[in-house]
């Protein structure tokens, strides 16, 4: 066969193989669209939400609304929600502002991590260098943080991946990647190339922070600050830390001697060094947020054995006594909100 008939058969093929995926993209968008024409669930007025305390999450119910942003009273999680009209990945919202992290998946997956303010609006960018993972704001919406993977996509095992964490000063854009700031444990300096940060958590103050770091096959919990441009370990065995609304706790989760790929939840007085594993038993792998200074949330997926491609929003009290419950059925991402 000649060069040339073997360059015309693989471009044919290549076109072939297109076509196919393009109309596999075409029958999953058909499929969701006649999913988000079915009639949904009776709906709350949104601007009622928003003026008390409430709930944003990911609407995972199948149907009208999948996928959007979606609002419930604190007081009635598991009632008649709120939509916008927003779609995202991963959200995580305050009272001036929110950050949402979306895909537009075809034959090329793209990202965008966008700030949405007043109205739900699209209120500007943040820096983005890969598959985005997670997302938080400072309580007063000045600092925003993202991670995204820049390799592999899972962290199952620390130092098989590559992630970058930037921290964002929405007023003015000025943003720095956690990976060149200073790391140090045991009162040493940690320079290896296979630094990863991840999972910020804001003090109140606008600077201070909390993340994991990881190097070695170990993770920390670490305590930073944006201007310094530096970072100090607290203790080993934390990812995804989350501060208590009264700043005294971490919620946190933690491998232990779990096979790889699982994790318990926990919490950590910064006060007394005391750990609290909490009662949840299953591996969970979120970054949890606080309801009150006494619940923990978290998403957890649906078991196979439901058959039901959705999520719960699960609530578990954070002195390690009770029971997990669902809080939110058919959710995911969520993030609590006090108008002032």
């Amino acid at each position: 066969m000649s060069g040339r008939i073997r360059l015309a058969v693989l471009a044919g093929t290549v076109l072939i193989l297109l076509i196919a995926a393009g109309g596999y993209v075409l029958r999953v968008r058909q499929r969701q669209a006649a999913a988000n024409s079915t009639p949904g669930a009776p709906r709350a007025d949104l601007a009622t939400v928003m003026a008390a305390p409430h709930l944003v999450f990911r609407n995972t119910a199948l149907g009208e609304g999948y996928g959007r942003l979606a609002l419930v009273p604190v007081t009635a999680p598991d009632g008649p929600r709120a939509l916008t009209e927003v779609s995202c990945e991963r959200v995580y919202a305050v009272t001036t502002r929110s950050v949402c992290l979306s895909a537009r998946r075809g034959i090329t997956n793209t990202y965008r991590a966008q700030v949405l303010g007043a109205g739900w609006a699209p209120a500007g960018e943040l820096p983005l260098t890969g598959l985005p993972s997670r997302a938080r704001l400072s309580r007063d919406g000045a600092l925003a943080a993202t991670t995204t993977f820049v390799y592999g996509d899972s962290y199952a095992s620390p130092g098989q991946f590559s992630t970058r964490t930037t921290v964002t000063r929405i007023g003015d854009g000025r943003h720095a990647e956690l990976e060149k700031f200073r790391l140090e444990v045991d009162g040493r300096a940690v320079t290896s190339a296979d630094r990863n940060f991840w999972g910020v958590t804001f003090a109140g103050d606008d600077d201070t922070f909390y993340a994991t770091a990881a190097t070695g096959g170990r993770t920390w919990l670490v305590r930073g600050t944006v201007s310094g441009r530096r970072m100090t370990a607290v203790r080993a065995d934390v990812e995804c830390p989350s501060l208590s609304p009264d700043g005294i706790r971490i919620g946190f989760k933690k491998h232990g001697d779990l096979p790889a790929g699982r994790w318990r939840l926990a919490v950590y007085d910064l006060r007394t060094g005391a750990e609290t594993v909490l009662a949840e038993t299953r591996s969970v792998d979120d970054q949890v947020v606080w309801l009150d200074d006494s619940t923990i949330l978290y998403g957890l997926p649906r078991t196979a054995a439901s058959g039901a491609a959705t999520s719960d929003v699960w609530a578990v009290p954070a002195d390690g006594t009770g029971q997990p419950r669902v809080l939110v059925p058919d959710a995911w991402s969520p993030a609590v909100v006090s108008p002032s």
